[in-house]
């Protein structure tokens, strides 16, 4: 048992649960809905509960005593074969002809099949599991497992309406705004299941608000609990020696949220005058919005995009660098923040979405969207030293104070057994 779960059982409420995960895309390359995932089942089984994870594809990378039950999809975002045409054996499920349907108009239906199916599998499941808990998925099939008598419970990360209004604000053209409005028709679904809850579990009181207002949900069946970070892969390495003016950044790259276009600028603007390297940890998708705009700038000799890498190589990465950067334009929690932080590396972030609720103290803010005050920041953390140490030290100390796993996992248990006990009273409302 890892250290720290000892007081965390002590504190338990009573016997262990058995917990039904449910996500409809649960590789952690996917973003941080994988992550969640994976971090919940770990923590939730270390605390002594019995955890099953139920994944459409990509399938999750859990850790061997997680049982994982795949419910296979059409999958047609599989890179191997993007968009193929259903076999014949295919279309002769209902299921699968509303997943191909959606997507031929330009949807995403993903969330509303998959939700189908683990209502399918949870009815044919029945009596197995104590609470079931949704990674934002937010399907009507949830509705159907709740009247089934199941205690269940969602994670809503942050109101993806601010995804979508993004999105339509960078889109250029009339057709983009029209294929952007349809990929995010399925919000109107999520809004409509959300408010048949009686228990929400979010990442950030800023998450709590804004999907309160945007979802018309009563904030008093929110929970806010904050995502932990994993110690075990993000963990300061003193005997690597830093990198001079090195800055790392997590990012999507041609996601508009994530605002690395506006660190781009900066860093174009201060390798005018000095040295300076940025190492982006994320893909660069070839003739793509970020990858003109580093030949518009002539970053190529200062700009390194890692592609994919492993868990174990990400300490290292923060171990190299000067500073980390979160230029996001909203974060409903912020785990590149936290991560850095847990790593030992000092952080500049933006005040976007629930960021200043993960750094705290610990780090250096600028508005979001804003390559000047980026600029500013950078080039005021690379000239000061002892400023950089004492916020490695804050924010290495923040993570371990309000960001490990062992209590942030009892505190979803206590959660589970609201939801429990509530069950009987909401399934009349």
């Amino acid at each position: 048992m890892k250290p720290g779960y000892a007081e965390a059982i002590q504190n338990s409420d009573g016997r262990p649960l058995r917990i039904c995960l449910l996500t409809y895309r649960g590789n952690p390359t996917c973003g941080g809905q994988g992550v969640y995932i994976k971090r919940i089942s770990r923590a939730l089984r270390d605390l002594g509960h019995t955890v099953h994870v139920v994944s459409g594809p990509p399938y999750p990378d859990l850790d061997p005593d997680i049982p994982l039950h795949r419910l296979p999809s059409l999958d047609l975002y599989n890179q191997d074969a993007l968009f193929r045409f259903p076999t014949f054996r295919e279309i002769l499920s209902p299921i699968n002809d509303l997943e191909w349907l959606g997507i031929s108009t330009w949807g995403f239906s993903e969330p509303l099949t998959f939700g189908i199916r683990a209502y399918h599998f949870l009815r044919e499941n029945y009596g197995a599991f104590d609470v079931v808990h949704d990674n934002q998925c937010l399907s009507y099939g949830l509705l159907g497992i709740k009247r089934l008598g199941i205690p269940t419970v969602a994670t809503i990360h942050h109101p993806i309406t601010v995804d979508r209004e993004t999105e339509l604000r960078a889109a250029k053209s009339w057709l983009k705004k029209i294929k952007v409005r349809r990929w995010y028709s399925f919000v109107g679904m999520q809004k409509r299941v959300a408010r048949r809850l009686s228990h929400i579990i979010t990442v950030s009181e800023c998450s709590k608000e804004g999907i309160s207002e945007e979802f018309r949900v009563p904030s008093n069946r929110f929970r806010v609990i904050p995502n932990g970070i994993d110690t075990d892969i993000f963990h300061p390495i003193p005997q690597v020696e830093r990198d001079h003016n090195r800055i790392m950044v997590t990012s999507s790259a041609d996601t508009p949220l994530k605002g690395l276009r506006y660190l781009l600028e900066a860093v174009a603007s201060i390798a005018r005058d000095r040295e300076i390297k940025l190492t982006v940890i994320g893909r660069l998708k070839r003739n793509g919005v970020v990858d003109r705009l580093v030949r518009e700038l002539d970053l190529g000799r200062s700009v390194q995009f890692t592609d994919r890498i492993a868990d174990r190589d990400f300490a290292y990465y923060y171990a190299r660098s000067t500073m980390a950067v979160v230029p996001s334009l909203y974060e409903g929690f912020g785990f590149p923040a936290g991560e850095a932080m847990a790593c030992g590396i000092p952080v500049i972030s933006t005040t976007g979405g629930a960021l200043p609720e993960v750094v705290g103290d610990a780090g250096v803010f600028v508005p979001p969207a804003d390559s000047r005050a980026l600029k500013s920041a950078i080039i005021s953390l690379m000239d000061n030293p002892a400023r950089r140490r004492e916020l490695s030290i804050a924010g290495l100390e923040r993570v371990r104070r309000n960001f490990m796993w062992e209590s942030i996992s009892y505190k979803l248990e206590k959660v589970y057994r609201e939801t429990i006990n509530a069950n009987g009273r909401f399934l009349q409302t």
